[in-house]
């Protein structure tokens, strides 16, 4: 049974606590904002999993690497600092996955959008936008997911793909690629229905990244 510590009790970290329940994994620590992430509050931990803010997330990386624990990180918009935490991680000889989503599907959808930008720089006069809607506190915009994604359409597109942020109500998160032309237009739409399938895919990182040294993301994972 993988022993876990979870980093963040918000939305994230309470549908965390309960899927690792039903997945027969034991959380054995439950750390909020302000709490002190030690190898005493990390509980034997064998893994953590980081659901914070931009503002905390480092601090929580690195406090739990220099503990002796890998990290699965699921926090966005810190990443201007990935630099510094890779050090880290190679300095402690410890382990970290972060990534900007989760969701197992969304890596198919990574694939395809890279397809799709390739594809869409061969036809002339072909626009191309992206558009992405989460929920009112979600603190980053554009989101991880969406940058991430866009770095990949833009690669075969040859060119900057703009993306349009909405923050509405509690959508947990939809990313459209919209490709239009003159007399027709064409759409890609990944939509999570619910949260737990990012903490599904957190869970299945977590677990994965037991045992390893190193810097990964869910390409590495689905990889394996």
């Amino acid at each position: 049974m993988t022993r876990i510590a979870l980093v963040g009790m918000g939305k994230m970290g309470r549908t965390l606590d309960t899927l690792a329940a039903e997945r027969g994994l034991e959380v054995v620590a439950r750390l909020d904002a302000g709490d002190e992430i030690s190898k005493d509050s990390l509980g034997g931990a064998q893994v953590a999993i980081d659901f914070t803010t931009p503002a905390a997330a480092v601090a929580n990386i690195e406090a739990a690497l220099r503990a002796g624990c890998p990290i699965v990180v699921g926090t966005t918009g810190w990443y201007q600092h990935l630099p510094v935490v890779i050090r880290t991680v190679g300095d402690v000889d410890g382990a970290l996955l972060w990534a900007p989503n989760f969701s197992l599907g969304m890596q198919l959808f990574e694939r395809l959008m890279e397809e799709a930008g390739r594809l869409a720089a061969k036809v002339k006069g072909l626009d191309a936008h992206m558009v992405e809607t989460h929920h009112t506190a979600k603190k980053d915009a554009p989101s991880g997911t969406a940058l991430s994604l866009a770095r990949g359409v833009e690669k075969g597109l040859g060119r900057k793909l703009p993306i349009t942020s909405v923050r509405v109500g509690s959508v947990p998160g939809t990313h459209e690629l919209i490709l239009d032309g003159a007399f027709e237009q064409v759409r890609l739409v990944h939509e999570a229905r619910d949260r737990r399938v990012f903490a599904e895919g957190a869970l299945v990182a977590a677990e994965w990244l037991v045992g390893r040294k190193g810097v990964f993301t869910m390409k590495d994972l689905m990889s394996s």
